[in-house]
């Protein structure tokens, strides 16, 4: 891949010249040369190659992991999908639980002989924001009684009979299927085609399609794009419990801005046009319409839209309304309702407010047997979030004490009175708790190892999956009945080739969760450079316990560096006040906190040289990098961005509003948090990588970091990535992204044991 050094003015801070290249490997000579002072040329090619080459023709070591798992109603198979360890090509297993037997039942060849599989525009555009690069058998669904298997696969409908294996390729219809769906009563399905909904007769294999098109402008049964990217919310119709209803969301994008995705490589390519509505302006228009499964008029349900524009979350439980969760367009207040679907009358359960903002948590609310009752995960004070049983006359009763931070709500047990949720007292690990809704017990912890658990269960409770990222070591599936490990669900994934040498640690005054990679060939008494692998932003966490989360991070370390990160103000589970002080400003709290803890790991630890600091980050990262060389650059000497948000008046709505409000109220908030701000600022190394076809972070935003860059006489380094997205997932994109990020580290700060470079 070419890249691109910029350099404009003559008065540019840091000349850039064309580099010296080795006729060997094409790379620039002054890295080689520092390199092979570090660590010898040919042990660090064997390394970089051998370790990317494998990271990324694996999927991340993940290519083999059983995923979408799913247990039968009584748990006696466990469903789920996995590909080879390199192939990306997913087919569908079983795995019988008493025995541990495993045996296929459904494989992408069988159904389509080799032909190429095809994707709809819709479908590509969502796997994108499930980050999913699998091919093959990509989402399978279970009947709820557990006899059939949908299958979607190129835009195709499969059915699968568990008994008989037997596969029936549904009616074709009008176009390709999005979002199929069994009905609860595994009789029908529902699927989109060509923007509207429509229902399938599993018997009769009859099609109708119950609503009319309205341009293409207009969708009926999908999710828009805020609600799949940042609202974890990826239907856009739900059936009711009886099979007779279906709940569908109507879309009008017509005053949507659109956003257009050239290819730069290919100008002879029609752009793709996708609807992205930027802080400020308008939203897709969203309403939700009662729709008969045999036909009819859609009843639209109609709540105070213009109060509360956002419908976050909808559920139609057993026995229970139908219930939605909308919010203001500020997200400081949301409001469940309850909607009578005879009559489309609404009434009001539970209203929430935060000064701040309002955290989404998509696993609630969840109503009890017999519709009086429902959970509901709320934070109201830095004790939260917690668990709650509310009554629908407004009663609430706190089930998890204070200081168990409840994530989600992962199932409930009704007749055995018990819910279970993934929660934890340190924000470094995920835990299964069981939580008792009636009975006067404390809640028990179900998983003990340390890491990162989650758990899928089985209807009736009996069996439930714990899916485990341990402290050290690989990740594993483990089948638990009664309190132990009935069997383990394979797991075809390559083991990266060493374990991360991780130390986690807490630094500061306000006891920052903190993480130090040391290089394998670690030698006390050298200076290392140090690198701030950074995400610092909200609602991710970099410092985790699990050792194998930081396999890049290890690979960097190996060329000569110390990696560090800190987890700030502004990251999940520390309360809500913690998280809640980049309120107005996204780059102050954050780069504060991580200048204040790599300051402290610096004096703690002498083998780390402070002169010579780094940052490297993607997304939020890639934000944070540049802002941390304008603006601590004391500290910073060096920055590497990917994909980096460079004004937040280009980024969405319901991300960037929560955290600053609208651009027409609150301007101030979006001039502190932008990059171009303080750009005069910027004086050290910069390099900036993006790939040209993100729908995430638009490429436009390099774009005008480049013109500012150029127009203020910055010099800096550009490593466009053509017809990549915002997840990365081509092996040579990918090596080529972190061999340059090394060089150019090793470059500007030096090998081990150097003195710092002399900057100005």
């Amino acid at each position: 891949m070419r890249t691109m050094g910029t350099s404009t003015s003559p008065a540019a801070a840091r000349v850039t010249r064309p580099a010296p290249v080795c006729a060997r490997c094409a790379r620039p000579a002054f890295a080689i040369i520092a390199l092979s002072a570090a660590l010898g040329l040919a042990a660090f090619e064997a390394r970089a190659e051998d370790l990317l080459d494998q990271y990324s023709a694996t999927d991340r070591f993940r290519g083999g992991q059983p995923r979408a798992v799913e247990l039968t109603p009584d748990g006696g198979e466990a469903l789920f999908l996995r590909s080879g360890p390199r192939t990306r090509v997913n087919d569908l297993w079983a795995c019988d639980t008493r025995t541990g037997r495993e045996r296929v039942v459904l494989t992408a060849q069988q159904i389509l002989n080799g032909a190429e599989e095809t994707l709809t525009p819709e479908e590509r555009a969502r796997r994108e924001r499930l980050r999913l690069s699998a091919r093959g058998i990509a989402t399978f669904q279970l009947s709820r009684d557990g006899r059939r298997l949908l299958v979607p696969l190129s835009g195709r409908l499969f059915v699968v009979e568990r008994a008989s294996s037997a596969v029936k390729e549904l009616s074709p219809g009008a176009g390709p299927a999005d979002d199929p769906r069994f009905s609860p009563d595994g009789e029908h399905v529902a699927c989109v085609r060509g923007g509207d909904l429509c229902v399938i007769d599993l018997a009769s294999g009859a099609e109708r399609k119950l609503t009319r098109h309205e341009g293409n402008r207009v969708t009926w049964g999908l999710p828009e794009f805020v609600a799949q990217e940042e609202m974890d919310r990826f239907e856009g119709y739900w059936w009711s419990p009886d099979s007779r209803w279906l709940a569908v969301q109507r879309t009008d994008e017509t005053n949507v801005e659109r956003l257009r995705i050239a290819d730069p490589s290919n100008p002879v390519a029609e752009p793709q046009e996708w609807a992205y509505p930027r802080p400020g302006r308008e939203n897709a228009e969203v309403r939700l319409a009662l729709i008969p499964a045999s036909g009819g008029e859609p009843r639209f349900v109609d709540w105070d839209r213009a109060r509360w524009p956002y419908l976050c979350t909808v559920r139609w439980d057993d026995g229970a309304p139908l219930t939605l969760l909308v919010m203001n367009r500020d997200q400081s207040e949301e409001s469940v309702l309850a909607c009578d679907a005879a009559t489309g009358v609404l009434r009001a359960l539970l209203d929430e407010h935060d000064d701040k903002w309002l955290n989404l948590e998509p696993s609630a609310p969840r109503w009890l047997a017999g519709g009086r009752q429902f959970l509901w995960i709320a934070e109201r004070d830095d004790s939260g979030p917690w668990l709650e049983l509310r009554g629908a006359a407004g009663l609430a009763t706190r089930l998890t004490p204070r200081g168990l931070r409840v994530h989600s709500l992962l199932a409930v047990d009704d007749p055995h009175g018990v819910a279970y949720v993934s929660a934890s007292s340190d924000a470094r690990e995920e835990h299964v708790w069981r939580v008792w809704l009636r009975a006067r017990r404390a809640p028990e912890r179900l998983t003990r190892e340390p890491g990162l658990h989650t758990a899928t269960f089985s209807r009736d409770g009996s069996t439930w999956v714990d899916a485990v990222q341990p402290m050290y070591g690989v990740s594993r599936w483990n089948v638990m009945s009664a309190g132990r490990v009935r069997c383990s669900l394979r797991s075809l994934a390559e083991k990266p080739p060493f374990e991360p040498r991780v130390e986690w640690t807490i630094v500061g005054p306000d006891s920052m969760a903190a993480v130090i990679v040391r290089p394998h060939d670690f030698d006390a008494r050298r200076k290392y450079p140090v690198i701030d692998w950074a995400y610092a932003g909200p609602h991710s966490l970099r410092v985790q316990h699990r050792a194998n989360g930081y396999v890049l991070d290890q690979w960097l370390a190996d060329q000569g560096f110390i990696v560090v990160t800190v987890d700030g103000h502004g990251t999940p589970w520390r309360g809500r006040s913690w998280e809640r002080a980049i309120r107005g400003d996204l780059i102050g709290p954050a780069l504060a906190d991580h200048e204040a803890g790599i300051r402290a790991l610096c004096a703690g630890h002498p083998e780390m040289d402070v002169r010579r600091v780094g940052v490297v980050g993607w997304s939020f990262g890639g934000y944070f990098v540049p802002l941390a060389l304008e603006r601590a650059s004391e500290l910073y000497k060096v920055g590497v961005a990917g994909a980096p948000v460079v004004d937040w008046r280009d980024y969405d709505t319901f991300y960037t509003e929560r955290y600053l409000g609208l651009p027409q109220r609150d301007s101030a908030a979006y001039a502190r948090s932008s990059v171009l701000t303080d750009i005069e600022k910027l004086a050290r190394p910069l390099l900036v990588i993006h790939g040209t076809a993100d729908d995430n972070v638009y490429f436009f935003h390099s774009l005008k970091l480049a013109d500012a860059l150029n127009r203020a006489g910055k010099s800096w380094d550009f490593l466009p990535l053509p017809g990549q997205t915002h997840a990365v997932f081509d092996p040579a994109i990918i090596r080529q992204i972190y061999t340059r990020t090394a060089e150019f580290f090793t470059r500007e700060l030096g090998p081990p044991g150097d003195t710092a470079p002399q900057q100005p």
